[in-house]
């Protein structure tokens, strides 16, 4: 499974963000550490779902993207993660 997810610079390094799994976020002091740890929160947040008998949601195919007027940093990238075996064909 494929999730878009955006990636933002903050004080103290980087956060992500799921879209289509609100509450999903990860922290990281690097954009490749962020994006780590948001895969790895992923895959536990679709195994929780799974768990407690929630639809797992498909990703989205498609995101309206457009940066904040900001200085910030700020970019939408795309994670794969394994499908929790309930959703798997």
């Amino acid at each position: 499974m494929r999730y878009p997810v955006i990636i933002r610079r903050t004080r103290t390094g980087y956060s992500a963000d799921v879209p289509d799994l609100p509450g999903c976020v990860a922290t990281g002091k690097t954009v490749e550490n962020a994006r780590r740890r948001i895969a790895k929160a992923i895959g536990l947040h679709l195994e929780l779902m799974r768990e407690s008998g929630e639809r797992i949601p498909a990703p989205t195919r498609r995101i309206q993207f457009s940066p904040t007027d900001s200085d910030s940093e700020e970019f939408c990238t795309w994670v794969e993660v394994k499908a929790p075996e309930s959703v798997l064909p």
